[in-house]
This record gives structure tokens, C-alpha cells and sequence, in this order.
């Protein structure tokens, strides 16, 4: 059952989906249309969720569901995924490869990398102090806020000099 991103609970469980480039105006409209009806349709065990989805940025999806009557199961996770890989496959992008790292400048411009050789990309200055990085402990709606953090409080401060 779809509820508006705004009308889920702050305990919402959530999942973060990267896309290496922003998305224009069609595709948001097909990502709204195509996650809308997942939406409505989503269940665990035969009995539907209350959940939602959001677009962060023209490049950031967060699903939610809030899983306070009905737990998700692997089946229903398995679910989204497949739904998720539909898009990827229809828009030409990788949203379900965990292996990429969100950056973020000081102008809101968003650049998305693999995480291999995030050292090395520090090292050498392509990766700077100045950015936020999505925080990837993220798991309610309600921990959205910190979405963003600097890369100083970040994982990624160990490859820094202190």
C-alpha cells in the first residue's frame, strides 16, 4: 500500500539506491510512475506494507516501509530488488551495486564513485575534506536528516592525516 514519503512513520525502515548520474525530468517521471505501483503492490507473505519512496537530488531513492504490523521478509526484499533492476535495465543505470560511495561539494553538486581505491582518490586530492559523503548507517526515515555528513566524521576520516 503507497503512502506519500511524508506520511510514513520516522521508524520507516529505509533503503539508499545511488544512481551514478542525475536523473532527468522523463525518467523521474517513470521512476514515480514504476515505484508508485511496486508500492501499491508490495507485501510480505501475501499482506501489503505500508510504504513509500522518495527521490533525493534527482539521483537518490529512498524506499521505506514501515514494518511496525508486518516484518520484511527475504521474499519481499527480493521483491524490490527486481523492481529496482527493472529500472536500471529500462534507464541505462546502476542503482543496486553497493560498491559506490556518494560525494557531495559545497554547491549541492552530487558525484558518484566506485568505493575501490577511495584511498588512493584521498591520496592523491580527488577525494577532499570539504565534501559529505551519505552516511551509510541510514536505516529509518527519521535518520534522513543525517543523510549527508562530512567526510571527517565520516568512515572515510581513517584514510585522512590526522
Amino acid at each position: 500500500m503507497y503512502l506519500p514519503f511524508e506520511q510514513m512513520p520516522e521508524y520507516s525502515r529505509v533503503w539508499i539506491y545511488q544512481a551514478e548520474r542525475k536523473f532527468n525530468a522523463q525518467e523521474e517521471a517513470l521512476i514515480h510512475e514504476k515505484l508508485t505501483g511496486f508500492c501499491q503492490g508490495w507485501n510480505t507473505h501475501g499482506n501489503r506494507m505500508p510504504t513509500s519512496f522518495e527521490i533525493f537530488d534527482s539521483q537518490i531513492i529512498v524506499l521505506a516501509v514501515d514494518e511496525s504490523q508486518l516484518g520484511t521478509s527475504g521474499c519481499s526484499i527480493d521483491s524490490s530488488i527486481r523492481a529496482l533492476r527493472e529500472l536500471e535495465y529500462t534507464l541505462g543505470l546502476n542503482l543496486t551495486d553497493q560498491g559506490k560511495i556518494s560525494l557531495k561539494n559545497s554547491t549541492g553538486e552530487l558525484r558518484v564513485i566506485p568505493a575501490l581505491g577511495v584511498k588512493s582518490k584521498i591520496n592523491s586530492g580527488e577525494i577532499t575534506e570539504e565534501l559529505e559523503v551519505i552516511n551509510p548507517i541510514i536505516q529509518t526515515k527519521a535518520d534522513i536528516k543525517n543523510l549527508w555528513q562530512p567526510i571527517r566524521k565520516s568512515w572515510l576520516n581513517k584514510y585522512f592525516p590526522n
